[in-house]
C-alpha cells in the first residue's frame, strides 16, 4: 500500500472512512481481497509471494494497513517481509496496543515501514523509522484527516496535501458517502510541480512519476483502490476496484 486517506471519528455518521491505494510492480502475485480460506474471519487481498497481506479487516473489527518508508537508506536483502505485519496482527488475539509495543523491539528486522492499526475502539500509527527523540514510538490516533503515503503520517508530499484537500472537500461535509467520489480521488493522476516534490533519493524524474495519487508505468503503479466505510452501527462497506488483474469486489458485514 503507497496511499491511505482517511477520516477517523471525524464524520456525524462514520466512525471510519478509509481510502486507500496499493502501488506495487505489476508481475508481482498476488490475489484480490476475499475472505481468506483458511482464516474466513479475515477479509483482505494476499501477496502471494510472501504470504501477508497490505491491507485487511476482520469480522470482529480489526484493521490495519501498511506503507513501505521510501528514503535514501539501501534496503537490506535479508530483511522480513513488511505485509506480514499487517496478517499477523489481524490474525491474532492481541490488542493493537500490545502487538505494537511487541513490534517496537522488532522494528529493525524490517525495512522501513508505516502500519496504521487498531480497532473500533482505537487506531495507531508506528513507523520504524524514527523522525527524533519526541517522535519514535506509537501514536494513539484523536480524531482527524489523515494521509499516508511513503514518509511519515501526514508529511506534506504533494499527493497527501491534495488527497486530504480533496477528501474534506467531497467527503467530510456530506452526510452521505459517495463512494464513487471517493474512488475519483485515488484515480486523480495529476503530476506535482517539481519544487513541490519530495527528494528520497530516487531521482526527480522518478519523483514526478510517483508523484500523483494514481501511478501508472510500463512495469510499476497502482495496482488496485480501496474504500472501506465503518458507520456509527459498526456496518462495513469494503470495496475494491482491481486494475491488475482487472476486477470489482463489493462486501458488507457488521462487525460482531
Amino acid at each position: 500500500m503507497c496511499l491511505i486517506l482517511f477520516v477517523y471519528k471525524f464524520h456525524p455518521r462514520y466512525k471510519l472512512i478509509l481510502a486507500a491505494n496499493r502501488d506495487e510492480y505489476y508481475n508481482r502475485p498476488s490475489t484480490p481481497a476475499q475472505w481468506w480460506e483458511n482464516n474466513p474471519s479475515l477479509l483482505a487481498g494476499k501477496d502471494l509471494k510472501a504470504g501477508g497481506t497490505w491491507m485487511g479487516i476482520t469480522k470482529n473489527g480489526k484493521i490495519a494497513a501498511v506503507t513501505n518508508y521510501r528514503g535514501t537508506e539501501p534496503l537490506r536483502e535479508d530483511a522480513l517481509s513488511r505485509g506480514t505485519l499487517v496478517s499477523q496482527y489481524l490474525l491474532s488475539e492481541v490488542s493493537p496496543g500490545k502487538y505494537l509495543e511487541n513490534l517496537c523491539s522488532k522494528g529493525s528486522d524490517y525495512n522501513g515501514f508505516n502500519v496504521i492499526m487498531g480497532d473500533m475502539d482505537n487506531l495507531y500509527y508506528y513507523s520504524n523509522m524514527k523522525r527524533n527523540e519526541k517522535n519514535s514510538g506509537i501514536s494513539c490516533l484523536k480524531p482527524g484527516i489523515y494521509g499516508l503515503s511513503n514518509a511519515f503520517l501526514d508529511t506534506p508530499w504533494p499527493k497527501i496535501v491534495r488527497g486530504k484537500q480533496m477528501l474534506e472537500q467531497h467527503v467530510l461535509n456530506h452526510p452521505e458517502v459517495p463512494v464513487e467520489t471517493i474512488f475519483s480521488i485515488l484515480n486523480d493522476r495529476e503530476i506535482a510541480p517539481d519544487d513541490k516534490l519530495p527528494d528520497t533519493g530516487v531521482g526527480i524524474e522518478i519523483e514526478r512519476v510517483l508523484s500523483p495519487l494514481f501511478i501508472k508505468t510500463p512495469e510499476y503503479g497502482t495496482r488496485s483502490s480501496t474504500v472501506v466505510l465503518v458507520d456509527n452501527d459498526n456496518h462495513v462497506t469494503f470495496v475494491e476496484h482491481s486494475f491488475v488483474p482487472p476486477a470489482k469486489n463489493h462486501y458488507e458485514f457488521t462487525i460482531k
